[in-house]
């Protein structure tokens, strides 16, 4: 009999696999979330620019700004909704939403 054929050894190994699978996941998911608390909203409109994203964006004066990132500035964002190309500061955005 193949000692490493034992079925003790198979469930074993399952076992193992199983639970560093998981632990796997978890480092992972733990790692995303460390990169979401350290971005910043450039960061996230960045990325945005980076998908084509279409986003809507609030202001401190309560405006809704909706269209797709064209490009980021240091201090501002370009939106574009169809031909209207606006020119919002990053420092009045209060919320944003992509989709």
């Amino acid at each position: 009999m193949d000692p490493l054929g034992h079925p003790d050894l198979v469930r074993l190994g399952r076992s193992l696999r199983n639970r560093l699978d998981d632990t796997l996941d978890a480092e992972q998911a733990a790692a995303r979330a460390a990169a979401r608390r350290r971005q910043t909203l450039r960061d996230r409109l960045l990325d945005s620019e980076d998908r084509t994203e279409q986003i809507v964006l609030s202001t401190a004066d309560g405006h809704l700004y909706r269209g797709v990132v064209e490009a980021v500035g240091v201090d501002h964002v370009v939106v574009i909704d169809g031909n209207v190309e606006r020119y919002v500061a990053i420092a009045h955005i209060v919320a944003m939403e992509g989709r």
